[in-house]
C-alpha cells in the first residue's frame, strides 16, 4: 500500500511541476490545463514503456517545455501535441544515441534543429536531423561534448541548403 501512495505522490508532484511551467510559458501565449498536463505525463509513461526506459526524478517533460516554449513554431493550438511528440522523439534518440549524450545536450540539439533547420517540422527533426546525428554518435563521434549540443548538426548535414549569396550570383548571371 505504501508503494502505491508513493507513486501517487510522485505523480502529483510531476503534475504540479508541469502546470507550474505556465508561469514561464504564458508570456509566449502557451498555457496548459490540468487535463493537458495529465495527458503529457500519461504519454510520457507510454513513451518510456515503448522505449523500454525508466526515469527517476522530475522527468523530461518540464525540461522540454522550458526549452521549446519560446519556439516560433509552437502555438497554443499545437502546444500539447508538440510537447508529447518531442517527448517521444527525445526518448527514442536517447536510446539511438546509446545514452552517450546528456539530456541537456540532446534538448539543445533538438531545439536548435527544430528552429533553424526543420522550421517546426517534427518528422524532419526525427527522421533526418536526429537520425544523422545518432549515426555519428554510434560511430564514435564525441565532439559535441564541449558544445553542450549547440552548433553540432552542421558537421553532419548532407543536404544542400539555401545559399543567399549563390542565389544573388545566379540572379546576376541571368540578368
Amino acid at each position: 500500500m505504501s508503494k502505491d501512495w508513493m507513486i501517487l505522490l510522485q505523480e502529483q508532484n510531476q503534475l504540479s511541476r508541469v502546470i507550474k511551467t505556465n508561469e514561464s510559458t504564458e508570456q509566449f501565449g502557451l498555457c496548459l490545463t490540468e487535463q493537458d498536463a495529465k495527458l503529457i505525463l500519461e504519454e510520457r509513461k507510454n513513451s518510456l514503456a515503448e522505449q523500454k526506459r525508466i526515469e527517476f526524478g522530475e522527468g523530461i517533460a518540464t525540461k522540454i517545455i522550458y526549452e521549446f516554449c519560446d519556439s516560433d513554431y509552437i502555438h497554443q493550438n499545437n502546444y500539447v501535441d508538440t510537447i508529447i511528440r518531442l517527448q517521444e522523439i527525445f526518448y527514442l534518440y536517447k536510446n539511438e544515441m546509446q545514452d552517450e549524450i546528456t539530456d541537456d545536450e540532446l534538448l539543445h540539439l533538438m531545439k536548435e534543429q527544430f528552429e533553424n533547420l526543420c522550421f517546426g517540422d517534427l518528422d524532419y527533426l526525427e527522421s533526418t536531423c536526429l537520425a544523422n546525428f545518432a549515426e555519428a554518435i554510434r560511430a564514435g563521434y564525441s565532439g559535441y561534448k564541449g558544445s553542450d549540443g549547440y552548433g553540432e548538426y552542421s558537421k553532419f548535414d548532407d543536404v544542400k541548403r539555401w545559399d543567399y549569396e549563390l542565389y544573388l550570383e545566379t540572379l546576376k548571371e541571368l540578368c
